[in-house]
Order: C-alpha cells, then sequence, then structure tokens
C-alpha cells in the first residue's frame, strides 16, 4: 500500500490530473451555490417598471367599464362612429381592421370591439393625419386610397420571429385549451402571458432560435432561473401548490381546485409534491407543455381571486393580470390603481413591459380563430 502511496507521489501527470479534477469540481461547486444563494434572495427577481401609457390603459377601461354600466351594447352613434374608425383603419392598416371585424362575427360584443381598436389606436397617437380623420367623425366619408400597409400596427407581428412563434403557439392549442378549461381561465388570456413570455427570449436566445426553433417551429423552454415555455420560478410553482389547500390564504380557489396539482408517488395514492425535482419533472417536458400551462392558468386565477377578495376587480384586464403574472405573488397587492409593467421587453426599435405586450397581443385579433375572445373570460 506504501508503495503504491509513493508511486502516485512521484508521479507528476497523475498528481497534475488529481488537482485538476479538484479543482473543476470546486468551480462547479461554487457556480451551483452561488445560484442558489441567488435564487433564495430573490436577486433573479426583475422588479418590473410602469408603463408609460399606463394613463391611456386606464381611460379605455374606464370608458368601456361606463359604457357596460350604462347597457350590455353601444349606443346607436357610438356603433356607427365605430364602424367608421374601423373603415379608416381598413384604409391604412387591413390586417388590424380585418381583426376587429372578425371579433365582431365572432361575439357581436362590439364594447369589446370599441376597446379592441383604442388598444390599436394606441400605436397611432403621433399619426396626425389619421387622427384628423377619426376625429372629424360622421362628417367625413374617407375616399379609398392605396396607402395600405402589408405591416401591422404592431412591431411585434412585423418581425421574423412571429411567424415561428405563431405557428408554435397553434401546435399547442390542444395543451392550452386544455389547461384552460381546469382552470376555468380564457385561453386567450394564458396565451397573452405565453407570447409576452416567449418574445421576451428572442433576444435572449436569437442564435437557437435561428439554428432550431425557426426550422422546428417549437416554443422556447428555459430550464435556468425560470421553467417551462410560460416562464416559471420553482418557487412561485411551489406557491401556487401551496395556495391550492390552504384555505387561509387569500389566492385559495376553493376545494374544487385542491387537488389539481397532485402527484402520484410509487404507491399510487396521490398527494402534492413541493420538492423542485418533481416540479421540474413537470415544467421541463419538452414534448408536453401542458402543466406549463396549467400553472400559468392557476396564477392568473389566483391572483383575480386575491383582488376580488380585497374588493377590486381586475378579470376584464389582461395588462393588469399579465403584469402581476409576470412580477409575482409577492408584488400583487390590491390596491384601486393597479398599474400596468413588469419586465422590459425590447422588439427590434420598440420597448415594451410584459403588460403591454400582453395587452397588445390580447386585443391584436391574432390567432382569434384559434384562440377566440369569450364573453366570460372566467368560468368555474
Amino acid at each position: 500500500m506504501l508503495d503504491k502511496f509513493n508511486t502516485f507521489k512521484n508521479n507528476k501527470v497523475v498528481r497534475k490530473i488529481f488537482w485538476c479534477l479538484v479543482i473543476i469540481y470546486a468551480i462547479f461547486g461554487f457556480i451551483l451555490s452561488t445560484a442558489y444563494i441567488a435564487i433564495k434572495l430573490n436577486l433573479t427577481n426583475d422588479p418590473g417598471s410602469i408603463d408609460n401609457n399606463n394613463r391611456y390603459f386606464e381611460m379605455v377601461y374606464n370608458k368601456s367599464k361606463a359604457l357596460k354600466e350604462h347597457g350590455a351594447d353601444l349606443a346607436v352613434k357610438d356603433k356607427a362612429y365605430l364602424f367608421y374608425k374601423i373603415k379608416i383603419l381598413n384604409d391604412y392598416f387591413p390586417q388590424n381592421a380585418q381583426a376587429i371585424t372578425t371579433l365582431i362575427k365572432q361575439t357581436g360584443d362590439l364594447i369589446q370591439a370599441d376597446r379592441m381598436f383604442d388598444a390599436m389606436n394606441l400605436q397611432l397617437i403621433e399619426n396626425k393625419e389619421i387622427q384628423k380623420k377619426f376625429k372629424e367623425g360622421e362628417k367625413y366619408f374617407l375616399i379609398p386610397s392605396d396607402r395600405g400597409s402589408e405591416k401591422s400596427l404592431f412591431p411585434w407581428m412585423n418581425i421574423e420571429e412571429w411567424e415561428t412563434l405563431r405557428g408554435a403557439i397553434e401546435k399547442d392549442s390542444i395543451q392550452i385549451d386544455s389547461a384552460a378549461h381546469v382552470t376555468g381561465v380564457e385561453s386567450r388570456l394564458i396565451v397573452s402571458c405565453l407570447v409576452g413570455e416567449q418574445i421576451r427570449l428572442f433576444n435572449s436566445a436569437r442564435e437557437t432560435y435561428k439554428k432550431v426553433l425557426a426550422p422546428l417551429k417549437i416554443l422556447s423552454l428555459e430550464s435556468k432561473f425560470s421553467y417551462g415555455v410560460t416562464g416559471i420560478k420553482p418557487f412561485t410553482a411551489q406557491q401556487v401548490q401551496r395556495n391550492l389547500v390552504d384555505k387561509n390564504s387569500e389566492f385559495y380557489l376553493g376545494k374544487k381546485y385542491e387537488h389539481l396539482l397532485d402527484f402520484n408517488n410509487d404507491t399510487g395514492s396521490a398527494k402534492m409534491a413541493y420538492d423542485t425535482l418533481s416540479i421540474n419533472s413537470r415544467l421541463l417536458n419538452y414534448r408536453n407543455h401542458y402543466f406549463s400551462y396549467l400553472y400559468a392558468g392557476l396564477i392568473l386565477r389566483q391572483i383575480k381571486v386575491q383582488w376580488e377578495r380585497a374588493g377590486f376587480d381586475i378579470s376584464d384586464r389582461p395588462e393588469i393580470l399579465a403584469t402581476l403574472y409576470n412580477v409575482g405573488f409577492y408584488m400583487s397587492k390590491p390596491k384601486p390603481d393597479p398599474l400596468v409593467g413588469g419586465s422590459t421587453i425590447k422588439v427590434g426599435d420598440f420597448e415594451y413591459t410584459f403588460g403591454s405586450l400582453a395587452y397588445e397581443f390580447y386585443y391584436s385579433g391574432e390567432l382569434s380563430e384559434t384562440f377566440p375572445y369569450c364573453r366570460n373570460k372566467w368560468t368555474d
């Protein structure tokens, strides 16, 4: 034994290999420890920012709220003015005008259509020519023009990645609809958060997009600090599960949802599992993204219920729900004047907040054939 030790001691090559392995394992352990401490101390959380158009979002919401309180539909003069504005919009951006008419055909809800127009009009605030025509209202009849553009009003729809993302989302429609059904959340609300998360990843994973995602038309799966296609942090997933069973929680949804996320153990009995490995096995499934959408739907519903219990209704405000989805439970504090914001997302030369991007997608009419607008976004 002593001879072997001396042989090891005198063999310089073996000693160098040994110490290289020791150093590699030490570096690896340091990286893991640093990442763990960063997550525990919430150093990876993005506190977000307040969107510059927050006041506009509030004005649009208050307008539609007032209309609903005075009746289930728009007044005749308001209907005429809405269709007049759609006609003008069609001359410049026919794709967006068609999206509004599709909504009207699907639901007949002109209040929602008016709100959808307001979302598009946000992109036209600085366009004096179009704004002048809008203000002229019923006094002006638009002369056909050849100024129409193949581009959308929304910058994120004009980037090459959007077609890939669009196709990938359509592939997941069955999984998204299934999650929407069991959580009672409109599928379009879930997709609004998915779109924000996926577009946010374009800039950080552009090479991966070109080599893998674009050819296969698949969604980007996060696997670092946030997991799955909807960017769920493990500790957020754990809180979602605790909220399901904690009857004293402000996020508690009721007995119907208590066992929705139960795991089956080796004996075949169901139980709630809070360990990270069990959660990761669901969120990091490359072939099936169902649980990414299920957790996303539950987060949206739990936040909506929290605000309802506090006396504030945000059930019809996708921009607020998406903002809170993005910043997390710890930032969800019910109040009468919620703010739109969240992580900053760059799309070409434009910057969005997570909440404003989700808002634009929701009211853009894009993918409305696959994920239609519902009069009631929430079902029991």
